[in-house]
This record gives C-alpha cells, sequence and structure tokens, in this order.
C-alpha cells in the first residue's frame, strides 16, 4: 500500500487479523476511518464489557497500532506500543489524568 493511503478495508491495516476485525465490528467499527480519534483503552473496556470477558491487554497495542496506522501512516507491529500502553495503564492504575 502507497504511503499516506488509507486502507480499505480493516484487515489491510497492519496486525489486524480475523479476531481482531471481529471485536472492531463488534465495536460498530466497520472500515478504517472509523478507527481515527477513538480511544483504544476505552475500546478495550468496552469490548471487554460487551463480551462479558477479560481480553488480553495486548488487544491494547492492536487497537494502538491500527489507529495509529489510520491516523498517521505508522505501520509498526502491535509490540511497538506495549511500552505505552504499560505506562497509560500504569498512570490509570495510581489514578493519575484519565486515559
Amino acid at each position: 500500500m502507497p504511503a499516506g493511503t488509507t486502507p480499505a478495508r480493516l484487515r489491510d491495516l497492519p496486525n489486524v487479523g480475523p479476531a481482531t476485525e471481529r471485536d472492531l465490528n463488534l465495536l460498530g467499527v466497520t472500515e478504517p476511518a472509523g478507527l481515527a480519534g477513538r480511544d483504544p483503552v476505552k475500546m478495550y473496556d468496552d469490548l471487554c464489557r460487551l463480551t462479558g470477558a477479560r481480553h488480553d491487554p495486548c488487544v491494547i497495542d492492536v487497537f494502538m497500532a491500527a489507529i495509529a496506522c489510520v491516523e498517521t501512516g505508522d505501520r509498526r507491529p502491535w509490540w511497538a506500543f506495549s511500552p505505552r500502553r504499560r505506562r497509560l495503564l500504569a498512570r490509570r492504575a495510581a489514578g493519575a489524568d484519565p486515559i
């Protein structure tokens, strides 16, 4: 995909496979543009609530990666976002600024 091009389908985003696509659809996201401006931690919380299960926190990393790709063209692997997720969750646990 050429730089600066927004993918047409969710599965065209790096790190988005069938399971993530299903999760995104459950959250009401059916196309990549629907990720712009979204809060990945809120998406994760909503997913856990909707499914009645606690998902692996790495799902947040995948959401972050997908959002970054749509918003900035950043195509890094999901694990590149793990340090940021850990910092965000640590701040949240400490009662710091809301995420």
